[in-house]
């Protein structure tokens, strides 16, 4: 379900392995609960991903650093990276997509043209083979299936993400790539590469995560 990537004072990171529940659900455990049972400790959640998405997820080891992780969130002082596949050519490579979000119907959402209090994410892709291309994605909003709507906006749904339209696909390729944060004072990088996933293993896209090792170093699109 799970492994983890760094076990600290006050927090443990760890890298969710695709089509995990993150919530216990159906009398199985999420994998939060694993993780407690596993380790024997209380953790608690400050961000969560979507059942389909792998990647890494920061668990709190008290009640006082998850209102601290909390109020990081809520003042986007923690930078995440994802990492996406898609077919197809997108409506413009690079750049962001902005827009509010509201319930569709089947547990989707959609992005609309007005922007009261809007879901906002930033971009980079890269060609990786014939028809398919490799996304960074930095979301500076936590909405749900931020992500998944953002692509499907711009005419390339994630491959393996049926619900908004991508192919079929051995998983869906949506994966938490990359956390940047100051902790009391320390800088903290956490880096977990997808290890699932046939489409992820291609020689194309090993080639642009060697570019992309540092997200936070890049000069990403400024909004115009």
């Amino acid at each position: 379900m799970y492994r983890v990537i760094a076990d600290e004072r006050d927090f443990i990171v760890i890298n969710k392995s695709a089509e995990v529940h993150f919530h216990s659900q159906d009398g199985s455990a999420g994998v939060v609960a694993q993780a407690e049972a596993d380790l024997g400790i209380k953790l608690y959640a400050v961000h969560r991903l979507d059942t389909m998405t792998s990647g890494l997820i920061i668990l709190a080891k008290s009640s006082r650093a998850a209102a601290e992780f909390t109020r990081m969130f809520s003042a986007h002082l923690v930078q995440k990276y994802y990492l996406a596949l898609a077919k197809g050519k997108p409506k413009k490579k690079q750049g962001w997509v902005i827009g509010d979000m509201a319930k569709s119907r089947r547990s989707m959402h959609k992005l609309l043209r007005s922007t009261d209090n809007p879901a906002i994410t930033q971009f980079f892709s890269h060609s990786v083979g014939e028809g398919e291309r490799l996304y960074l994605l930095k979301p500076h909003s936590g909405k749900t299936h931020q992500l998944r709507v953002a692509l499907a906006s711009i005419g390339v749904p994630i491959l393996g993400d049926t619900l908004y339209g991508g192919e079929s696909a051995d998983r869906g390729y949506l994966h938490a790539y990359c956390l940047h944060f100051d902790y009391q004072g320390q800088e903290h990088q956490y880096t977990a590469l997808p290890s699932t996933g046939e489409h992820f293993q291609d020689t194309g896209v090993s080639q642009q995560l060697d570019v992309w090792q540092q997200p936070h170093q890049l000069t990403w699109p400024k909004l115009k």
